[in-house]
């Protein structure tokens, strides 16, 4: 997957990344939670999107199978490991999670012990990108972030974190995080059929924030076509997932896309979707 002018963004000013990655969190279990995958394909999944020319991974120290055999971070290190000097590896922090996958908001005082854990875990000195993420499915609106935000920008400092982001916010929490420490990238629940947070995407592109979504596809629990997918795919010779994705990217210049699969016929199906060029009547029909 070349470089292109239009398929590449500086996250922070100085990573240079594709605008499709890759979600990790499908590698050890079918979805959030559940029965481990066979880590040999997960393995073989990361390879090849190394191979297509993918060089930005996604993943969090909680993604793992519901008994806790299969762990992405795990696999990332066993089937990268010494890492292509271009992979971007971005993790997310903000909860404490529990063996039988119940969890609970971290305090500032735990940022470090989760940051050493991706780092541990990854076999890395130093974690790419680290997204504080808050809330559920929604961010949680008039919850200050301030402190654990705070204590992530210490270990900034420190050298043990090269840039910040911010998951499952709202357009008060980047201003607030903003007054405390450089965002270099956001990730919300956002595709095709789930809009809500276009103010906070045109806030990201104004000031050169990495838009990334997380479920770009859906995640399996919304449906993203009504129809319009379908017809345009036709047109394309397409899917309709990939037409989704070719959809995000046409958006806005700062948008990463980055789905998530445990298939290789399916990541293939997704990294060609950077290649589709949707056209003024597509946009059209899909606004």
């Amino acid at each position: 997957m070349p470089k292109t002018k239009e398929m590449a963004f500086l996250i922070g000013g100085d990573m240079a990344v594709n605008r499709i990655g890759f979600g990790a969190m499908r590698l050890s279990a079918n979805g959030f939670r559940g029965p481990a995958r066979d880590p040999e394909v997960g393995r073989a999944v990361l390879r090849h999107a190394v191979e297509l020319g993918i060089d930005l991974i996604d993943t969090a120290a909680f993604y793992r199978s519901s008994d806790g055999t299969v762990r992405a971070n795990a696999l990332i290190r066993q089937a990268l490991y010494p890492y292509p000097s271009n992979l971007v590896i971005a993790t997310k922090v903000g909860h404490i999670f529990n063996a039988d996958g119940s969890h609970r908001v971290a305090s500032g005082a735990e940022m470090r012990k989760l940051v050493e854990e991706n780092l541990r875990d990854l076999g890395r000195d130093r974690l790419d990108l680290v997204y504080l993420r808050i809330g559920e499915m929604a961010p949680p609106h008039g919850e200050s972030l301030a402190e654990r935000f705070a204590a992530l920008a210490r270990l900034r400092e420190e050298g043990l974190i090269r840039h910040l982001g911010l998951s499952n916010i709202d357009t008060d929490h980047l201003t607030e995080a903003r007054t405390i420490a450089p965002v270099a990238a956001v990730q919300n629940h956002f595709h095709v059929g789930q809009r809500r947070d276009e103010a906070l995407l045109k806030a990201c592109q104004a000031e050169k924030i990495a838009f990334s979504p997380f479920f770009p596809l859906g995640g399996g629990m919304t449906p993203i076509d009504d129809g319009r997918l379908t017809r345009i795919a036709r047109r394309h010779a397409a899917t309709v997932h990939q037409i989704a994705l070719a959809w995000l990217l046409a958006l806005s210049p700062v948008m990463i896309a980055i789905p998530g699969t445990g298939s290789i016929p399916h990541l293939e199906e997704n990294t060609a979707a950077g290649r589709i060029v949707l056209t003024e009547e597509d946009l059209s029909e899909l606004s």
